[in-house]
């Protein structure tokens, strides 16, 4: 059998005999109907979207509270479109994997069209000005990283794809803000059109975010007369262009080859992950946790889908806020950073496997139930207590779950903030300081740990990717394992970098322990794991 509508059609009982479940709707009719007037585009079109948004829309489509699928676009990498979509028919197969080693496994058919976001080419651009020119398109919704809003580098300036955007003018934008701008400005062009534009991406204050590249990018194209001043008003309408905020979770780490070879016993064939040009590893299938959790700002001036019958929570943006605060500062977030870094130094290479481990597993428990818990924001529409609750006991255990600590461990720089920060803060109003916290310094000095590259047996390692590596690393040259005195004050200048983690950690009182933590897992080999066992047994 292969991922085909032709197979499909065919071989019907062969993959329904093999437990994977099929389209109820007819897929070509879905497809035929929203090629000719599309609902609902979505940029960034890999596996979070297939599995969690295409499969939002595909129970939509089952219920039948929605006769149209999803136009999904892509303005980063084409090879998604040319190895992933074009020869599988638009189709993906989703594989939620369970904690008792079960898969279920469905086709998703809501995926209707796939578009590259080229503006060289005449074609897809021509059809992607089409779909925003539809006075009934209601949203525009992005899965495309928190990287893909970014319009300057650090020291303000703007990235030179993103000058040479804005030189050119509409036309011919590269950049995928450049051209989700230069779409909405067709649509203003068109009559005025309403329109939703939603990030759907795991960032905080997403919403704000995709909204300030927009009207940075228009308010440029003004500046050199490209646009009019009414194109930026029109942009900057609620009641015609909204931004509605969300937070979303579900872990979709990459392809497993494990769930590749089940799928091969089974018959379905062509499942091999690639590898494409711009390093995207994807596959035909997408393997990912079960639970899920999408809130959305309900903020949707030319209507929307039923969402709330696939399960999404729509709210007020204050909620939203409060959701997305409390899975990234106490319930999620802070306890993945803790795992993935220590889980670097202690020589792990599945997340899972982690919280069989007896120190690791009370580290999360202090970090979220313990320390988190007295702070945490409660959205009223999802209860922390039992969220972290789910994280620790279902989610992050999931054996089957193939996700690594060296993933997550990428850009650990720009998450430490608002992991850990948030909940700093708290303690600092709250309390006047922040020395009863026990757990997160021991986190943050693992973090520490963990940048000097040598894991607790002495050995190097390969750290993961992160746009400050170099610079911390410099800051914390000539320390040395087995030589706790060569710490000096080197760790003062990270500690107190207000744009790391959000506040001085010397004011707020717990700069001098995660140094003296961090001076104590430098001790020497197995020095990390006395460490732990000190502090948490």
């Amino acid at each position: 059998m292969k991922l085909s509508l032709e197979s499909l059609r065919t071989q019907k009982a062969d993959w329904e005999a093999a437990g994977v479940r099929l389209p109820s709707y007819d897929l070509c009719v879905v497809a035929e109907e929203t090629k000719k007037s599309p609902l609902w585009v979505h940029f960034g079109i890999g596996n979070i979207f297939r599995i969690f948004i295409g499969g939002i829309a595909d129970q939509l489509l089952e219920k039948g509270a929605s006769k149209k699928g999803i136009t999904c676009v892509e303005s980063f990498d084409f090879d998604v479109v040319d190895k992933i979509y074009d020869p599988y028919d638009n189709l993906a197969l989703g594989v939620t994997l369970k904690a008792d080693g079960s898969t279920e496994k469905q086709v998703i058919g809501s995926l209707t069209e796939a578009i590259r976001a080229r503006s060289q080419d005449p074609e897809s651009w021509g059809r992607l000005k089409a779909i925003f020119r539809n006075p009934e398109l209601q949203l525009c919704s992005f899965t495309i990283t928190e990287k893909g809003y970014a319009l300057k580098n650090a020291a303000g300036e703007f990235f030179p794809f993103v000058q040479a955007d804005i030189d050119h003018g509409p036309e011919k934008p590269g950049s995928a803000m450049a051209i989700v701008t230069a779409l909405l400005y067709e649509r203003f062009q068109a009559g005025q059109y309403p329109l939703a534009v939603v990030s759907m991406d795991n960032c905080s204050h997403n919403g704000e975010k995709l909204m300030s590249a927009v009207l940075t990018m228009a308010e440029s194209w003004k500046q050199k007369g490209f646009v009019s001043q009414s194109f930026v008003d029109y942009l900057k309408d609620e009641a015609r262009v909204a931004f509605p905020w969300s937070m979303i979770d579900k872990i979709t780490p990459r392809p497993a080859e494990s769930v590749e070879q089940e799928l091969e016993r089974l018959g379905i064939e062509g499942m091999t992950p690639v590898i494409t040009s711009k390093n995207t590893y994807i596959a035909p299938f997408v393997n990912a946790e079960g639970p899920q959790y999408l809130v959305v700002e309900d903020k949707f001036p030319n209507g929307r889908p039923a969402f709330e019958q696939a399960g999404v929570y729509m709210t007020d943006r204050d909620t939203v806020n409060k959701v997305e605060r409390m899975k990234v500062t106490t319930c999620l977030n802070p306890l993945h950073t803790a795992l993935a870094v220590y889980g670097c130094v202690l020589g792990y290479t599945l997340i899972a496997d982690e919280m069989k481990d007896r120190e690791l597993k009370e580290l999360v428990r202090r970090i979220g139930p313990v320390e988190g818990m007295p702070v945490v924001t409660d959205p009223g529409i999802l209860s922390p207590e039992r969220f972290v609750d789910e994280v620790i006991h279902v989610r992050i255990p999931n054996p089957f779950m193939p996700d690594t600590p060296q993933r997550i461990a990428t850009d650990t720089s720009q998450k430490v903030g608002i992991r850990y920060g948030e909940t700093i803060r708290s303690y600092v109003e709250r309390y006047g300081d922040a020395g009863r916290l026990q757990a997160i310094p021991l986190a943050i000095a693992g973090w520490l740990r963990y940048l000097i590259g040598v894991d607790d047996e002495g050995q190097a390692f390969e750290r993961s990717p992160d746009p400050m590596l170099s610079e911390l690393t410099e800051q914390l040259k000539g320390i040395e394992l087995g030589k706790p005195e060569s710490v000096g004050d080197k760790l003062r200048p990270i500690l107190s970098n207000a744009n790391i983690f959000g506040s001085d950690l010397y004011a707020a009182g717990i700069g001098e322990r995660i140094e003296a933590l961090f001076a104590e897992e430098l001790a020497g080999p197995g020095a990390v794991r006395a460490t732990l066992k000190k502090y948490l047994n």
